[in-house]
């Protein structure tokens, strides 16, 4: 495969990445929302509050859609480590997020409902890059590349030459002589 062609497929293969990690986090981002929305029209919960908890419930349900469908082809061998990374880069995810609303709502007292979901809204996006990036370089990791057919049909000749070169030569020694 020549060059260009290899950079093709990397760039198909990131593109079908993107695209399943947004479909997994407009299910969450909906999650997310309704459940933010929910908790702070029926209940007395203070803004922020309110955004952390609908924020871990997304959390749980976008695990579910990355582990199952959008990286379920990397390595599963280590669940409990996969697990405790996601959690811990989820919640530095949650503390961008949420930080973003609780600076707007107390630091600049924009605390309507639609300032709200707009800042909340707004802390999603920043977050999801972090996620994104952590998410797929330390969580969810890609199993090794296999060699490429060329590298792996060349090997025998390799080992063949290595075969055929005459061994060094040394010198004698002039003490033992």
């Amino acid at each position: 495969m020549s060059e260009r062609g290899a950079l093709r497929a990397r760039l198909d293969l990131l593109a079908r990445e993107v695209a399943k990690f947004g479909a997994v986090g407009a299910v969450g981002l909906l999650v997310n929302i309704a459940v933010f929305n929910l908790l702070r029209h029926t209940t007395d919960l203070q803004v922020v509050r309110a955004s952390v908890l609908a924020t871990f419930v997304a959390i749980l349900c976008n695990y579910v859609g990355f582990r199952y469908w959008t990286y379920r082809d990397r390595d599963k061998t280590g669940r409990t480590r996969e697990l405790t990374l996601f959690l811990l880069f989820s919640a530095a995810g949650a503390v961008i997020e949420n930080g973003v609303l609780y600076l707007a709502t107390y630091g600049f007292d924009w605390n309507s409902p639609v300032q709200s979901n707009v800042f909340k809204i707004l802390g999603i996006g920043i977050a999801t890059l972090f996620r994104f990036w952590s998410y797929r370089t330390w969580v969810f990791k890609a199993l090794p590349a296999e060699p490429a057919p060329a590298e792996e049909a060349a090997r025998p000749a390799e080992r063949f030459l290595e075969q055929r070169r005459p061994p060094e030569t040394v010198e004698p020694d002039p003490v033992r002589n």
